[in-house]
């Protein structure tokens, strides 16, 4: 038996997850240092930058939703494993309407 495998199929199955695991071996097969991070996506944050600027709502690597402290804007961040990088802050339209 298989406990998450029956969490799975009362929950409906994650449509994204096949493109999620693809882009995470992408991400991490060749992390980015912080200036070529920045110079690609704009502003950088590392684990305790994103704990100061960001309350994270959940992971779904390689991306993490996030409510940004400042304004309470939901919106999501990509992150790489090592070094740990968070970058990309898209906020969420559709959730912030």
């Amino acid at each position: 038996m298989n406990p998450q495998a029956d969490i799975q199929s009362q929950v409906g199955a994650d449509p994204t997850e096949d493109i999620r695991r693809t882009l995470l071996v992408q991400i991490n097969a060749m992390p980015g240092e912080r200036a070529a991070l920045e110079a690609e996506h704009g502003q950088v944050w590392d684990t305790k930058e994103l704990g100061r600027d960001f309350v994270v709502v959940e992971f779904m690597a390689p991306f993490v939703v996030v409510r940004r402290k400042a304004d309470g804007v939901l919106g999501s961040l990509m992150f790489q494993h090592h070094p740990r990088y968070y970058y990309g802050w898209q906020p969420d339209s559709a959730l912030n309407s």
